[in-house]
């Protein structure tokens, strides 16, 4: 036993040494600051806002949601089709996983897709018979994306077998359905472990990954962003597979919203920019970005 789990620690330590994970994070925050001062003024346009209002996860995740909260926020992204015909409506609406059925039974914009955060959110501490009955029952009650947070403890202490093996058993339960992986990156700490963290959880099969769940005191970063992009990157290099991106943590800001987009943009190019590959998972930031659009101050959310 004790070398079957040798031979799995090697291989996920192979998968590693294909990509440069040796990182500094001084130089990651010298070359984003770089990319986006020279880039994001290009950016900063009407149609780049409605591009960016199309590709998020309008999400509400708070302890005090009720099946009433919920069903009024859907209300909303219903009526959003007649009151902007000219707009392209959110990608997603992404709740706790009790709540997939009442979105379900009132989602009726085309399009719109019920994304659920299961897997013990927003810690992942619970036990992988739980995760796995999560999932199914979010996805049985109406899921059709899943948002889960990677077992940050066990890639801590390097336990990279346990990790992919729980991501890839989710994975095997979402089947076609997209599996966006929160790595946690405010709580990685380094470059070099949210490098690495990304690889794994793309190799076991994330077809997404996400920085933040916004739960902990450092969300999601430019420089985190710009380390998991250079990793899908370099993964489709090698793999020929594309890999989705999703920011999301404190994203309250139309600025910050236009940072992410330019990183995704320089680092990943054009074919990224729809909302199959890049997502921005926010509460407040729909509004703002319909303000801008609209040249009023907009309350519709």
């Amino acid at each position: 036993m004790e070398h079957h789990h040798e031979e799995m620690q090697s291989k996920y330590v192979h998968a590693l040494g294909k990509y440069n994970t040796h990182l500094h994070d001084d130089e990651v925050q010298a070359k984003v600051d770089n990319l986006i001062t020279k880039h994001i003024d290009e950016n900063d346009n009407l149609e780049v806002k409605k591009q960016i209002l199309h590709c998020i996860d309008l999400t509400t995740l708070k302890c005090t949601d009720t099946e009433e909260s919920v069903m009024k926020l859907t209300e909303k992204v219903n009526e959003f089709v007649d009151k902007y015909p000219d707009l392209d409506n959110v990608a997603a609406i992404c709740v706790y996983p009790n709540m997939a059925e009442m979105v379900s039974d009132t989602l009726e914009a085309d399009d719109v897709k019920i994304a659920c955060v299961s897997g013990g959110f927003p810690s992942s501490q619970t036990f992988m018979e739980v995760k796995v009955a999560e999932t199914a029952m979010a996805l049985h009650t109406g899921a059709e994306e899943i948002d889960i947070v990677m077992p940050v403890g066990k890639f801590l202490c390097g336990d990279y077998e346990g990790m992919c093996d729980e991501i890839g058993e989710l994975k095997d339960i979402c089947g076609e359905k997209p599996l966006k992986v929160i790595l946690e990156t405010g709580a990685l700490m380094t470059a070099s472990n949210i490098k690495k963290a990304a690889i794994l959880a793309m190799y076991s099969g994330a077809d997404f990954i996400k920085t933040s769940t916004g739960k902990e005191a450092v969300s999601a970063t430019p420089e985190a962003a710009l380390v998991m992009c250079e990793a899908i990157r370099e993964y489709y290099k090698e793999t020929g597979r594309k890999v989705g991106f999703k920011a999301a943590g404190g994203i309250d800001s139309v600025k910050k919203a236009l940072a992410y987009y330019t990183i995704v943009k320089e680092v990943l190019g054009e074919e990224w920019l729809n909302n199959r590959l890049f997502r921005i998972g926010t509460s407040r930031l729909a509004n703002l970005l319909l303000s801008d659009i609209t040249g009023e101050e907009i309350k519709f959310f």
